[in-house]
C-alpha cells in the first residue's frame, strides 16, 4: 500500500549533493531536502526565474525544462515539468532552462527567434515553457535533419497551454525553426561534463534521505532495509502530493536509474516493460504491436508528463482514473512483484484491494508489467472521455479486447476506469458477450449489462449517471467501428498543413 511519511526536516544535517550540467558547466547543490522540487531549486536557489510556476501540478507547461541523458555517444533529450520533478532526480543529468538558449552575443536560438517572428507570445507567462518544448523538438527533429509537420508540432506541444495568444502562431513557429542557421549542442563536450558529475550514493555521505539504486539488487536491498521510504519514479503523482498536499518525506527511494528496470524486453508471446520505463517509451512499444493505440497514447496527459512518468508508477499508484490500467487489463497484462524473498506474478487487476491500496508487502516493489502480444483475430480499442481532448484526466476510460471467430465472440476482455474505487475488469459484460454472435442485438444486451455492472460516483469530472450512460455508448461505438464506421470520432479529423 502506498503511504506517506510526514517529518520535520533537520536542516542542520548534511544532505546529499546534487550535481548536474547546466549552461555547459557542472552545478553542485548541497543540503537540498528530498522533497524539494526542481522548480523551487531553479527559481529560489539558482535564480533561474525564466522558468515559471503556473498550475504547479504538471498541467500547464509554464515550468517546462529539458533534460538530457547520455545514450551511448549521443544525448537523449526530453521535455519535463519541473514543478513536480524532485530536484534530486536530475542528479547526473544535463539540464536546460530558457536562460541557456541564446548565444553569449545575444543571438536567439531558433526556438526563440521563431516565436518572435511568428508573434507566438502575448502576455508571455507561458512563453518560456513553450520555448523549451520547441527547443526539445528542435533537438529531436531539426538537428537530425527531420521536417517538423503540423501533426508533430501539435503532439510535442500537447503539454503546454496558452490562454491569450492562441496556438496557430506557436505551431507556425515550430515549423519555421528549421529556416534559421542550425544551432547544435556540442554533445561531445557535454558527455565529458556528464562524466564529471557524481551519481547519487557514490562517494557521498551516508545520508539516507534520498536513495537512488542503480541495480535491481541494490533496489531490493534498499527496500528491505527502508520499507518506510517513499518509492518514486517519474514523480508525476508524488510531485502532486508535495505541491498540492504539502507532504514531506523523510526518506525517498528512487528507482528510475535501476538499469534492469529501464528496459523493454521482447519475448515471443509478450512484452516485459520495466517499472522505470517512461510512459513515452512504454506507449511507443505498445503502439508498434497495436498501431490503433497511437491516438490514445498521445492523449495520455501531455508529452512532458509522459516523458517523466512511468507506466510502472501509474500502475502501482492505482488511481481509479489512471489511463494505463484499463488498457492493460483489457490486454490481459500481469504484474511481477519482487523482493529479496523472491517474486510473484498476478493479473494486473488482482493487484488492487481498494482505493489506492494494493497487495504489495512493505519490502516489495512492482518490477515488471507483462503485456501479451496481439493475436490475429483480435478486435481491440480503447476510449478516453475527458472535458479537454488533450492534456486532461479521464472521466471514463473503456478498453475492449475481443476475439471474434466466424461472427461469434470467442473471448472478451474489458477494462474500465473512472467507474469504481479501483481500475476494474468488466467480468459480467465479458460473460454476456462471450459465445454470442457479434451482432447489434448482442451488443445492445451487453450495453445494458455494462451500464449496470458498476456504481460510479459523481464528482467534478462527471456525474454517476453520465458515466454509466457513456460506458454503454462506448461499447456501441466499438461495435460501429468494427463494422467499418469511422466518421464518428475526432480521430478521423486531419489537421491539414495549410490550416489557418
Amino acid at each position: 500500500m502506498i503511504g506517506f511519511t510526514l517529518v520535520h526536516m533537520d536542516m542542520t544535517s548534511p544532505l546529499k549533493t546534487i550535481q548536474f550540467v547546466k549552461g555547459g558547466e557542472v552545478v553542485s547543490l548541497a543540503n537540498v531536502p528530498p522533497s524539494r522540487t526542481l522548480l523551487e531549486v531553479l527559481r529560489e536557489d539558482l535564480a533561474c526565474t525564466g522558468t515559471k510556476e503556473g498550475c504547479n501540478e504538471g498541467d500547464c507547461g509554464a515550468c517546462t525544462v529539458v533534460l538530457g541523458e547520455a545514450d551511448g555517444d549521443h544525448i537523449h533529450y526530453r521535455a519535463v515539468n519541473s514543478c513536480i520533478k524532485l530536484a534530486h532526480s536530475v542528479d547526473g543529468m544535463a539540464l536546460w532552462t530558457v536562460e541557456d538558449l541564446a548565444d553569449q552575443d545575444g543571438r536567439l536560438h531558433p526556438a526563440q527567434q521563431s516565436m518572435v517572428d511568428c508573434h507566438g507570445s502575448q502576455c508571455g507567462f507561458c512563453t518560456p515553457g513553450f520555448v523549451m518544448s520547441l527547443f526539445c523538438m528542435y533537438q529531436n527533429h531539426v538537428s537530425k535533419g527531420q521536417t517538423i509537420t503540423r501533426e508533430i508540432a501539435q503532439q510535442d506541444l500537447s503539454g503546454n497551454l496558452c490562454r491569450c495568444t492562441g496556438y496557430r502562431p506557436i505551431l507556425d513557429a515550430a515549423q519555421q525553426m528549421a529556416a534559421w542557421p542550425p544551432v547544435l549542442v556540442d554533445e561531445k563536450h557535454l558527455l565529458q561534463k556528464l562524466k564529471q558529475t557524481i551519481p547519487v550514493n557514490k562517494g557521498q555521505s551516508a545520508d539516507l534521505s534520498y536513495m537512488s539504486a542503480s541495480s535491481l539488487a541494490e533496489l531490493l536491498a534498499a527496500r528491505a532495509a527502508h520499507p518506510d521510504a517513499q518509492l518514486v519514479a517519474g514523480c508525476t503523482d508524488v510531485g502532486l502530493w508535495v505541491t498540492k498536499m504539502h507532504m514531506q518525506f523523510g526518506k525517498v527511494l528512487d528507482l528510475t536509474k535501476v538499469s534492469e528496470l529501464r528496459r523493454i524486453e521482447h519475448y515471443p508471446h509478450h512484452l516485459a516493460i520495466g517499472a522505470a520505463v517512461t510512459l513515452s517509451d512504454a506507449f511507443d512499444a505498445l503502439v508498434k504491436d497495436r498501431p490503433q493505440l497511437q491516438t490514445f497514447a498521445n492523449r495520455f496527459a501531455g508529452l512532458p508528463v509522459r516523458n517523466a512518468g512511468t507506466m510502472g508508477g501509474n500502475v502501482a499508484n492505482g488511481s481509479p482514473i489512471g489511463d494505463s490500467m484499463p488498457l492493460l487489463i483489457a490486454l490481459g497484462a500481469h504484474v511481477v512483484l519482487m523482493s529479496q524473498r523472491g517474486h510473484r506474478e498476478m493479473p494486473l487487476e488482482a493487484l488492487y484491494t481498494g482505493y489506492r491500496s494494493n497487495v504489495m508487502a512493505a519490502d516489495e516493489v512492482l518490477a515488471w508489467i507483462k503485456v501479451p502480444k496481439p493475436v490475429p483475430e483480435e478486435l481491440f480499442k480503447v476510449y478516453k472521455i475527458s472535458k479537454r481532448y488533450d492534456d486532461d484526466i479521464s472521466a471514463v476510460c473503456l478498453a475492449v479486447n475481443l476475439q471474434v471467430d466466424k461472427g461469434r465472440v470467442t473471448r472478451a476482455s474489458i477494462g474500465a476506469g473512472g467507474v469504481a474505487a479501483t481500475p476494474v475488469r468488466a467480468t459480467q459484460t465479458e460473460a454476456a458477450l462471450t459465445g454470442q454472435p457479434w451482432t447489434l442485438q448482442s451488443v445492445q444486451q451487453a450495453m445494458s449489462t455494462l451500464r449496470a455492472e458498476f456504481s460510479p460516483i459523481s464528482d467534478m469530472r462527471a456525474s454517476s449517471t453520465y458515466r454509466s450512460e457513456v460506458l454503454g455508448n462506448l461499447l456501441q461505438r466499438f461495435w460501429l467501428e468494427s463494422q467499418g464506421m469511422q466518421q464518428i470520432n475526432l480521430e478521423s479529423f486531419v489537421l491539414h498543413e495549410d490550416a489557418a
